[in-house]
Protein backbone atom coordinates (compact mmCIF):
# COMPACT_ATOMS: atom_id res chain seq x y z
CA UNK A 1 0.00 0.00 0.00
CA UNK A 2 1.08 3.59 -0.87
CA UNK A 3 0.89 6.57 1.05
CA UNK A 4 0.70 9.98 -0.52
CA UNK A 5 1.08 12.79 1.21
CA UNK A 6 0.15 14.96 -1.76
CA UNK A 7 -3.12 15.81 -4.06
CA UNK A 8 -3.69 15.45 -7.42
CA UNK A 9 -5.34 18.77 -7.81
CA UNK A 10 -2.38 20.23 -6.50
CA UNK A 11 0.53 19.23 -8.95
CA UNK A 12 0.21 22.47 -11.04
CA UNK A 13 0.33 25.06 -8.58
CA UNK A 14 3.59 23.02 -6.98
CA UNK A 15 5.31 22.74 -10.32
CA UNK A 16 4.65 26.74 -10.78
CA UNK A 17 5.56 27.14 -7.39
CA UNK A 18 8.83 25.53 -8.05
CA UNK A 19 9.63 27.92 -10.66
CA UNK A 20 7.82 26.62 -13.76
CA UNK A 21 7.13 29.36 -16.56
CA UNK A 22 6.30 29.64 -20.16
CA UNK A 23 3.47 26.72 -19.97
CA UNK A 24 -0.09 28.04 -20.18
CA UNK A 25 -1.68 24.98 -18.71
CA UNK A 26 -0.96 21.54 -17.24
CA UNK A 27 -3.14 18.31 -18.15
CA UNK A 28 -2.65 15.21 -16.07
CA UNK A 29 -2.80 11.94 -17.67
CA UNK A 30 -2.41 8.01 -17.09
CA UNK A 31 -0.79 6.41 -20.35
CA UNK A 32 2.03 4.23 -20.61
CA UNK A 33 4.41 5.44 -23.25
CA UNK A 34 5.46 9.15 -22.45
CA UNK A 35 6.01 10.93 -18.76
CA UNK A 36 5.59 13.86 -19.78
CA UNK A 37 5.39 16.04 -23.20
CA UNK A 38 5.46 20.27 -23.76
CA UNK A 39 3.44 21.07 -26.89
CA UNK A 40 1.90 24.64 -27.99
CA UNK A 41 2.60 26.03 -24.06
CA UNK A 42 0.32 23.24 -23.14
CA UNK A 43 2.19 20.50 -20.65
CA UNK A 44 1.03 16.89 -20.50
CA UNK A 45 2.29 15.15 -17.50
CA UNK A 46 1.39 12.05 -15.60
CA UNK A 47 -1.11 12.16 -12.88
CA UNK A 48 1.39 10.12 -10.73
CA UNK A 49 3.54 13.03 -9.98
CA UNK A 50 1.29 14.63 -7.58
CA UNK A 51 2.81 12.22 -5.31
CA UNK A 52 5.86 12.85 -5.92
CA UNK A 53 8.02 14.87 -3.26
CA UNK A 54 9.43 18.67 -4.23
CA UNK A 55 12.67 17.23 -4.88
CA UNK A 56 11.79 15.25 -7.95
CA UNK A 57 9.29 18.29 -9.47
CA UNK A 58 12.34 20.34 -9.25
CA UNK A 59 13.60 17.82 -11.60
CA UNK A 60 10.62 18.51 -13.89
CA UNK A 61 10.95 21.89 -14.05
CA UNK A 62 14.38 21.73 -14.64
CA UNK A 63 14.42 19.81 -17.61
CA UNK A 64 11.72 21.91 -18.75
CA UNK A 65 13.94 24.40 -18.80
CA UNK A 66 15.05 26.50 -22.16
CA UNK A 67 18.30 27.43 -20.41
CA UNK A 68 19.83 24.50 -18.80
CA UNK A 69 22.28 22.89 -20.68
CA UNK A 70 22.58 19.34 -21.97
CA UNK A 71 23.93 17.37 -18.86
CA UNK A 72 21.92 18.66 -16.26
CA UNK A 73 18.95 18.02 -18.64
CA UNK A 74 19.78 14.64 -18.49
CA UNK A 75 20.74 14.78 -14.83
CA UNK A 76 17.04 16.02 -14.21
CA UNK A 77 15.39 13.46 -16.30
CA UNK A 78 16.75 10.23 -15.04
CA UNK A 79 15.82 11.75 -11.50
CA UNK A 80 12.26 12.34 -12.46
CA UNK A 81 11.68 8.95 -14.83
CA UNK A 82 13.32 7.14 -11.23
CA UNK A 83 10.19 7.92 -9.46
CA UNK A 84 7.34 5.47 -9.70
CA UNK A 85 4.47 7.00 -11.14
CA UNK A 86 2.72 3.29 -11.72
CA UNK A 87 2.91 2.67 -7.44
CA UNK A 88 0.42 5.72 -7.16
CA UNK A 89 -1.88 5.61 -10.25
CA UNK A 90 -1.97 2.40 -12.53
CA UNK A 91 -1.40 2.67 -16.14
CA UNK A 92 -4.21 2.72 -18.11
CA UNK A 93 -5.64 0.10 -20.02
CA UNK A 94 -3.97 -0.46 -23.71
CA UNK A 95 -6.90 -0.25 -25.72
CA UNK A 96 -6.19 -0.60 -29.05
CA UNK A 97 -4.39 -3.59 -30.52
CA UNK A 98 -1.61 -3.08 -32.97
CA UNK A 99 -2.45 -3.05 -36.62
CA UNK A 100 -1.96 -5.86 -38.71
CA UNK A 101 0.00 -4.74 -42.02
CA UNK A 102 -1.54 -4.33 -45.15
CA UNK A 103 -0.98 -5.53 -48.71
CA UNK A 104 1.43 -3.22 -50.12
CA UNK A 105 3.05 -2.44 -46.39
CA UNK A 106 6.63 -3.53 -46.68
CA UNK A 107 7.29 -2.01 -49.82
CA UNK A 108 6.19 1.33 -48.51
CA UNK A 109 7.96 1.10 -45.00
CA UNK A 110 11.36 0.41 -47.42
CA UNK A 111 10.77 2.96 -48.94
CA UNK A 112 10.40 5.18 -45.72
CA UNK A 113 13.13 3.79 -44.36
CA UNK A 114 15.79 4.23 -47.58
CA UNK A 115 14.32 8.18 -47.37
CA UNK A 116 15.12 8.24 -43.84
CA UNK A 117 18.64 6.83 -44.11
CA UNK A 118 18.37 9.52 -47.07
CA UNK A 119 17.38 12.74 -44.83
CA UNK A 120 19.63 11.82 -42.27
CA UNK A 121 22.81 11.92 -44.16
CA UNK A 122 21.90 15.37 -45.83
CA UNK A 123 20.38 16.95 -42.50
CA UNK A 124 21.85 15.20 -39.47
CA UNK A 125 25.13 14.32 -40.74
CA UNK A 126 23.54 10.59 -40.02
CA UNK A 127 23.98 10.82 -36.40
CA UNK A 128 19.85 9.72 -36.32
CA UNK A 129 19.38 6.25 -34.96
CA UNK A 130 17.78 3.84 -37.13
CA UNK A 131 13.86 3.28 -36.15
CA UNK A 132 10.98 1.43 -37.26
CA UNK A 133 8.43 3.00 -39.19
CA UNK A 134 4.87 2.41 -39.21
CA UNK A 135 2.23 2.86 -40.71
CA UNK A 136 -1.35 3.97 -39.12
CA UNK A 137 -5.08 3.67 -40.20
CA UNK A 138 -6.41 5.53 -37.08
CA UNK A 139 -4.87 9.27 -37.61
CA UNK A 140 -7.47 11.46 -38.77
CA UNK A 141 -6.18 15.06 -37.98
CA UNK A 142 -2.56 13.85 -37.73
CA UNK A 143 0.33 13.23 -40.30
CA UNK A 144 2.32 11.42 -38.35
CA UNK A 145 3.95 11.39 -34.81
CA UNK A 146 7.26 10.60 -32.93
CA UNK A 147 6.51 7.56 -30.02
CA UNK A 148 9.46 8.02 -27.30
CA UNK A 149 10.23 5.40 -24.84
CA UNK A 150 8.34 5.46 -21.02
CA UNK A 151 11.72 4.39 -19.65
CA UNK A 152 14.51 6.51 -21.02
CA UNK A 153 12.65 9.24 -23.37
CA UNK A 154 14.48 7.73 -26.20
CA UNK A 155 12.65 7.72 -29.46
CA UNK A 156 10.80 4.28 -30.29
CA UNK A 157 9.43 4.73 -33.68
CA UNK A 158 8.10 7.15 -36.39
CA UNK A 159 4.12 6.68 -37.39
CA UNK A 160 2.68 7.74 -40.67
CA UNK A 161 -0.86 8.24 -41.23
CA UNK A 162 -2.14 5.76 -44.22
CA UNK A 163 -4.33 8.71 -45.11
CA UNK A 164 -1.92 10.88 -45.36
CA UNK A 165 0.10 8.62 -47.87
CA UNK A 166 -2.79 7.27 -49.66
CA UNK A 167 -3.61 11.45 -50.51
CA UNK A 168 -0.52 13.25 -50.98
CA UNK A 169 2.77 13.33 -53.08
CA UNK A 170 5.50 11.67 -51.76
CA UNK A 171 7.33 15.15 -51.38
CA UNK A 172 4.32 16.03 -49.03
CA UNK A 173 5.00 12.55 -47.24
CA UNK A 174 8.94 13.29 -46.70
CA UNK A 175 8.13 16.64 -45.37
CA UNK A 176 6.19 14.71 -42.40
CA UNK A 177 8.93 12.54 -42.20
CA UNK A 178 11.86 14.56 -41.83
CA UNK A 179 9.68 16.86 -39.52
CA UNK A 180 9.25 13.83 -37.08
CA UNK A 181 12.76 13.40 -38.02
CA UNK A 182 13.17 16.86 -36.35
CA UNK A 183 11.11 15.28 -33.01
CA UNK A 184 13.50 12.46 -33.71
CA UNK A 185 16.58 14.82 -32.97
CA UNK A 186 15.40 16.54 -29.70
CA UNK A 187 14.67 13.26 -28.23
CA UNK A 188 17.98 11.98 -29.02
CA UNK A 189 19.30 15.37 -27.45
CA UNK A 190 17.78 15.16 -24.30
CA UNK A 191 15.30 18.10 -25.60
CA UNK A 192 11.92 18.85 -24.60
CA UNK A 193 9.12 16.93 -27.97
CA UNK A 194 7.30 20.58 -28.21
CA UNK A 195 7.19 22.96 -31.15
CA UNK A 196 9.30 25.42 -29.09
CA UNK A 197 12.53 27.48 -30.01
CA UNK A 198 14.61 24.65 -30.59
CA UNK A 199 12.17 22.75 -33.45
CA UNK A 200 12.35 25.60 -34.74
CA UNK A 201 15.42 26.52 -35.48
CA UNK A 202 16.15 23.13 -36.73
CA UNK A 203 13.62 22.71 -38.49
CA UNK A 204 14.09 26.21 -40.91
CA UNK A 205 17.63 24.74 -40.62
CA UNK A 206 16.68 21.30 -42.95
CA UNK A 207 14.16 23.34 -44.58
CA UNK A 208 10.38 22.15 -43.29
CA UNK A 209 8.01 24.58 -42.08
CA UNK A 210 8.41 24.94 -38.59
CA UNK A 211 5.00 25.03 -37.33
CA UNK A 212 2.74 21.86 -35.84
CA UNK A 213 0.12 22.12 -38.12
CA UNK A 214 0.42 22.32 -41.92
CA UNK A 215 -2.38 22.33 -44.66
CA UNK A 216 -1.74 19.98 -46.85
CA UNK A 217 -3.62 20.10 -50.15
Amino acid sequence: MTISLFEPEDLESRLRRLGLTEVDAVRTHANRTVMLSLRRRVLRIHRGYAHAPDRVLGAIVRFLSRSARREARRAAEREFLAFPVHHHVPPAPHRAAAERPRPGDAAVIERLRASHAALNAVHFAGTLADIPIRLSGRMRRRLGELVAGLDDGRPVAIILSRRHLRRDPWPEVEHTLLHEMVHQWQAEEGLPLDHGRAFRRKAREVGIVPRAVRRVD
